[in-house]
Order: structure tokens, then sequence, then C-alpha cells
């Protein structure tokens, strides 16, 4: 083989090598922004205790911490080291929008409600629209407590007895069916 067809050689297979790794990253850069089109579903992150402004209003000065739990349900938050204030913490993260964050903290002087503070609060219609925003405005599910309820909760002595807690069964059934 002479010299000159060699470098011939040498030369087309370099200029093919070229092309062949230019059309790589041609090829890269495509698939890359095709996949950028595409965006992978993200569910909706609902994590913590909802206080309403309803709730909230219904809380006052002097209630047991019973009458508290009873209205606000049990704290996502407590302390040994803060065991007279309770924490209500409450995020919503859904694609596309802004992460919610809210707070509630109430606090206690031995068993009575002394204080309560708490982060703007939507009433439980705002908060149920911004769940769903197909829903039809003004059809509110059917709440836990209704009104009349938390109005009796709140009015109801702050010396009550304590409702006794039930105890968890000592036996649960099995989780798979045993015969094979």
């Amino acid at each position: 083989m002479s010299k000159s067809l060699l470098r011939s050689a040498c030369l087309s297979l370099s200029g093919i090598l070229l092309v062949g790794l230019t059309a790589c990253g041609s090829l890269d850069r495509a698939s890359q922004s095709a996949i950028g089109l595409v965006t992978p579903y993200k569910i909706d992150i609902v994590q913590g205790n909802f206080v309403s402004r309803e709730q909230a209003a219904a809380l006052k000065e002097g209630m047991s911490r019973m009458q508290v739990r009873d209205i606000l349900g049990t704290p996502l938050l407590t302390s040994i080291f803060h065991a007279d204030r309770w924490d209500y913490v409450f995020t919503f993260k859904r694609q596309g929008a802004e992460p919610q964050a809210r707070r509630v903290t109430v606090f206690f002087q031995g068993d009575v409600l002394s204080k309560v503070e708490a982060d703007a609060l939507p009433s439980e219609a705002e908060f149920v629209a911004s769940l769903d925003s197909g829903r039809k405005s003004g059809k509110v599910p059917v709440l836990e407590m209704s009104p009349e309820r938390l109005a009796a909760t709140a009015a109801a002595p702050q010396d009550a007895p304590a409702r006794p807690l039930t105890p968890p069964p000592a036996s649960y059934p099995p989780l798979e069916n045993s015969a094979n």
C-alpha cells in the first residue's frame, strides 16, 4: 500500500468518526429537549393537622387540654421540653403551585389554655376549594364536627371529666390468609 493511499484512508476514517461523534451529540441534545417537554406526575402532598379559621375562633382562654384536643385534634408536635405547648403544623405541596405552610401553637398554664398563636387561616370552605379546583363552588363536604357540636364543645365546662381513651385491641387479625 502506498503512503498516499494509507493517508487518505486514515483521513477518511477520521472524518467518519468525527461525523459520527457530532451526530451523537446532536442526537443527545434532541433527546434531552424532547424529554424536557414531558414532565412526570407528582402527587399532592398533604401533611399535618389542618386547622380552620372556625376551629381557631372556637378556642377560648381557660379551656382544658381535653377541650382543645376535641376542637383541634391531637397535636402534630408535642415536646417533653415544652410540656405547656402544642404545635399544629400543616403543609400542602401541589405540582405547579406555591407550597402552603400554616402553624397554630397553643400554650397552657398547667391544664388551662392561656394563649393561641396562629398564622392566617382559611375557612373550611376556602380550604376545600383550594384542594379541588374542579369542584363546584358552594359544595362543601360534610364535616366531622358540625358547627353545633363545635359550639357545644367550646361551651362545655372546663372541669368536665376527661373521656377515657379506648385501649388498642389485644391482638389484630392476620394480614394474610395462612391456609395455602
